[in-house]
């Protein structure tokens, strides 16, 4: 349940082994949040399994290059070439899309699959475990019984609430503002091919690319004690002026373009060794919800869809076993981008004065083959689990 990113990956995933999946989405459509996405090489180990990389590669941009930009003087602290030398050394692309765009590619090769059935207007509110099988309980008081649920509803998952019931997420103080823009209306003097993320104290900014280089994504980025207050744009434009009136001329003419009309409250979760109980399992942001920093909400989504597919093919029948594999195939990885997110949203993204300079005459010095040493525990990929037969 949950027709996301996350929920259209595993119901693609299990319908190509020839399991037959509903995919249950709450809204009227079958839809996602209307901005840009990056992703990493990692996931395009995945696509391949899925048989949708060259739809998602015809739709993408591969940027020249991350960079990432000191808020004070536009230096780079950072630079991640992604062009020919990171092709060759993790053999697949980094890429930028519309969310949108990725969303219906899988969806589209979910309609070609004859075993997927998409339920929209069917919002989940409990479940029941019954041991032959499982039963959901939707809010159209209708009830609909399988052979295992797979709960790839988000951060605020109705099932990991009744799995676990740990309450609210954990909330760090930091909103974002997200907008989409012509290119042909950018002044700001920026660049506009690369992925770049400003990096300030409290704050950054991150742009770059979409659809053939027409659209211009743009993501604002801040802590605010009124993180948790509905404003009008009035309000959120003070915000806005109030955090960034020292940075870069250029950030502010990016600032000047955002719509905000809408807030987003940043928020994750602890790390969980299992989300898994019987016939019942998380996915996704359902089972590991991490902070923005490294860009892989939905890689390790699409990486879970893939590998709970193939373990669930291996068990026969046994999904109690197979879900219970799958936490132990993956905990550790996804556990380890949520700490690294962490770790650099409060220790490098976000670091202002002595900080800041050390941080940039370290990382403005590193080669590249360094730079593609420290991300090749990630880009390298997942190890999908073999059949011990």
């Amino acid at each position: 349940m949950g027709g996301g990113l996350g929920g259209a990956s595993v119901a693609l995933a299990l319908a190509r082994k020839g399991f037959h999946v509903c995919l249950l989405e709450q809204a009227a459509e079958f839809g996602v949040i209307g901005y840009g996405i990056q992703l990493g090489p990692n996931a395009f180990y995945m696509f391949d399994r899925l048989g949708v990389s060259e739809a998602v590669l015809a739709q993408s941009i591969i940027p020249p290059a991350l960079l990432m930009l000191d808020s004070v003087d536009a230096g780079i602290i950072a630079r991640i070439p992604t062009g020919v030398s990171f092709n060759a050394r993790f053999k697949r692309p980094y890429i930028v899309i519309h969310r949108v765009d990725l969303h219906r590619i899988l969806l589209d090769a979910c309609e070609t699959q004859p075993n997927v059935e998409l339920m929209p207007l069917t919002g989940a509110t409990r479940y029941e475990d019954l041991g032959d099988r499982v039963r959901l309980h939707t809010d159209n008081n209708r009830h609909i019984d399988g052979a295992a649920i797979i709960g790839a509803d988000g951060l605020r998952s109705t099932v990991r609430q009744q799995m676990v019931n740990e309450g609210e997420p954990r909330m760090i103080g930091f909103v974002a503002h997200r907008t989409i823009v012509p290119m042909s209306e950018v002044r700001a003097d920026v660049h506009r091919n690369e992925v770049v993320l400003w990096s300030g104290p409290g704050f950054h900014i991150v742009h770059y690319p979409l659809r053939a280089g027409t659209l211009f994504n743009i993501v604002a980025v801040f802590k605010t004690s009124t993180y948790l207050e509905r404003g009008d744009i009035s309000i959120y434009r003070a915000d806005l002026q109030r955090t960034y009136c020292d940075s870069h001329p250029s950030m502010k003419a990016l600032l000047s373009m955002m719509d905000l009309s809408r807030r987003w409250v940043i928020s994750d979760r602890d790390p969980i060794r299992h989300w898994s109980k019987g016939r019942v399992t998380l996915l996704g942001d359902a089972a590991h919800p991490t902070l923005q920093t490294l860009a892989q909400g939905a890689c390790m989504a699409i990486e879970d869809a893939v590998c709970l597919a193939e373990l669930v093919e291996q068990a026969g029948g046994d999904f109690a076993g197979a879900f219970h594999q799958y936490e132990r195939a993956r905990f550790l990885r996804t556990a380890r981008v949520q700490f690294e997110s962490r770790y650099h949203w409060d220790n490098f993204y976000h670091v202002g004065g002595v900080e800041r300079e050390v941080a940039r005459e370290i990382w403005s010095k590193r080669s590249e083959l360094e730079m593609f040493d420290c991300l090749a525990w990630l880009y390298d990929g997942f190890t999908l689990p073999q059949s011990r037969v």
